[in-house]
């Protein structure tokens, strides 16, 4: 089937294909009157805007890429919805892209995002190495990562106040006065799961109670079921559990008939219904999504260099 053009559309309705592409793109030479007529015949006849031709007459796709680890996990389908909401009302369409927290499958998706002409990319990078984000840097397209940063590149993003989460965490379990906690985090690469670790080590250092390495468990956040580890651990007889994430303490309640007490990140409950209680530490997610949108589009339009953004952190 053939595809509408704007010369089937001045056929229609009269005029030049010049006029309707002014209508369809609002410029002022045209008449309101003229451009409803034309809008409206667009409609009817099924005319989808070519946006190939538009990004090669202006150099602008008024597109977006979304780089995300694991689209399954609801933190990040939460993220992407805001990020989306953001770039809609600033006239961008946004387009996701999943890595599965692999390196190699990063940078396809970065390949893949240049390729498509995007203005802009939003990426939770990986971070096994920084070869990719190095990478992102060479190629002068504009970029801000979100959740995580690198302390050796100078790049636009905005995360969360991730040494404060693992602080007034650490807090929450202590003065909950559990006899055995265990600490389950991410992968040491990971930039949050680092600096969580250094306000949970800040606490307990500060109120000088021993945390012992053997109480700390690595989980890798590439792996989607970790069943056998968690049975694991949950055999040595803890009463109390600091995870990384929301997703893990879900494990953690699924492999156990007990109740114990548990203080994660992220508060997906927040906008997901859930039939577990357990405490939370989290940020405002529109407000990390949008900072995100925001600090990209200053720099697809040239308004700023380089934005650095904490957010701060409370227990839900």
């Amino acid at each position: 089937m053939k595809r509408v053009t704007q010369s089937d559309i001045a056929k229609i309705c009269g005029v030049s294909v010049n006029t309707v592409s002014h209508a369809l793109n609002d410029k002022p030479d045209i008449s309101d009157e003229m451009k409803r007529n034309i809008k409206k015949t667009a409609e009817e006849m099924g005319y989808i805007h070519n946006t190939s031709a538009s990004f090669l007459r202006s150099g602008i796709s008024k597109s977006i890429a979304v780089i995300i680890g694991d689209i399954s996990n609801p933190h990040f389908s939460i993220l992407i919805k805001e990020i989306e909401e953001a770039a809609k009302a600033s006239g961008y369409s946004a387009f996701v892209l999943n890595t599965d927290e692999n390196e190699d499958a990063e940078m396809e998706a970065i390949i893949s995002a240049i390729s498509k002409n995007v203005d802009g990319i939003i990426i939770c990078p990986v971070q096994k190495s920084d070869k990719n984000i190095k990478f992102l840097l060479k190629s002068k397209i504009p970029f801000t990562l979100i959740g995580r940063h690198f302390d050796n590149l100078d790049t636009n993003y905005v995360i969360l106040d991730d040494e404060h989460s693992g602080y007034i965490a650490a807090k929450y379990i202590v003065e909950r006065k559990n006899k055995k906690t265990a600490v389950l985090t991410a992968n040491s690469y990971v930039s949050s799961a680092r600096e969580r670790m250094n306000g949970i080590k800040k606490y307990y250092r500060e109120n000088s109670i021993s945390l012992s390495d053997n109480d700390i468990y690595e989980i890798s956040v590439s792996d989607f079921s970790h069943k056998n580890q968690m049975e694991a651990i949950l055999e040595k007889g803890y009463d109390s559990f600091i995870c990384f994430n929301d997703l893990m303490a879900l494990e953690i309640l699924s492999y156990t008939d007990r109740e114990p007490d548990i203080v994660s990140f992220d508060n997906i409950r927040s906008k997901f219904i859930m039939p577990f209680r357990f405490a939370s530490i989290t940020s405002s997610k529109t407000k990390l999504s949008h900072t995100a949108v925001r600090i990209l589009l200053d720099a697809i339009n040239g308004r700023k260099t380089t934005s650095q953004i904490t957010l701060p952190t409370k227990l839900s």
